[in-house]
């Protein structure tokens, strides 16, 4: 048992630094200036590490990232909580009611989970700009919550069904309505899988590059990931910039999951109820 719990051991600690390398080499191309990286990030000959690049990366005089990590928080905060409400709504409703276009819903739901977003973006497009949404947040926002209300609803469904229903059934003999037992026994219990879905659909949306270059384009409004290639300059690719850059939008999504930390681990391992 020991040998075996030291080879698990060994491939986790393996698998991390599989993990962790690339990260140390952006982390390092960010940190330290170019000369010193001619040989390496890994050659610590010289070592001068500097917040130039961040500076740099953050008042850029064409792509500041300072305004586009604003741009991003005003779609992904928006496009997060309102998939999360609709979806929770949903995810209980097809968990628990019994009717004839149940069987269809959950059929369509898994479907629009296995649809790539490039095999749609034509379409996506042409409805926004009916629409006379193209380059606006809220386009982007509408999209972004009806791609994320199929997974969350399934989500919830699926945590939903290890809820015991003898808890509803208590409050419904004492008179509670459906909508006061969701809102009061349901919603609390479900805080762990909410904190999941939050943190993977916020992750989602911010980091989102695709469905941001199909709908906005004012230089103004443009999201934190699409500012990140035009720091790339015709004739020189600071990659010190480009690094820093890709560590600041980096994170706001680590901070919100050391946030939603202990709901996201309660959420994805076991599901279990205290």
């Amino acid at each position: 048992m020991k040998v075996k719990a030291m080879l698990v051991s060994l491939l986790g600690w393996l698998v991390a630094l599989v993990w962790i390398l690339p990260f140390m080499g952006v982390f390092m191309t960010a940190i330290r200036p170019l000369d010193e990286l001619l040989n390496g990030w890994w050659n610590f000959a010289t070592f001068r590490p500097t917040i130039n690049n961040f500076a740099g990366a953050w008042n850029h005089p064409t792509a500041a990232l300072s305004r586009g990590m604003l741009n991003s928080l005003i779609v992904a905060v928006p496009a997060t909580l309102l998939p999360l409400f609709l979806a929770t709504m949903a995810g209980y409703g097809l968990s628990r009611y019994r009717f004839k276009l149940r069987t269809f819903l959950l059929a369509l739901v898994i479907i629009a989970l296995a649809l790539p977003q490039q095999t749609i973006a034509v379409p996506i497009f042409q409805m926004m700009n009916a629409l006379n949404l193209v380059d606006t947040y809220l386009g982007l926002i509408i999209v972004h919550t009806a791609w994320g209300i199929p997974w969350i609803a399934f989500f919830m469904r699926n945590f939903f069904t290890t809820i015991p229903k003898a808890m509803e059934e208590a409050a419904r003999i004492d008179g509670a309505s459906d909508i006061t037992i969701f809102f009061k026994v349901v919603l609390p219990l479900a805080m762990p899988a909410i904190g999941s879905a939050f943190a993977l659909q916020f992750t989602w949306v911010w980091s989102d590059f695709f469905l941001a270059l199909i709908l906005i384009y004012s230089p103004d409004k443009l999201l934190a990931t699409q500012r990140i290639p035009l720091m790339r300059g015709v004739y020189h690719v600071d990659w010190g910039l480009l690094s820093s850059a890709a560590i600041l939008v980096m994170v706001v999504p680590i901070v919100v999951y050391l946030v939603l930390q202990r709901y996201y681990i309660r959420g994805m391992v076991g599901w279990s109820l205290k």
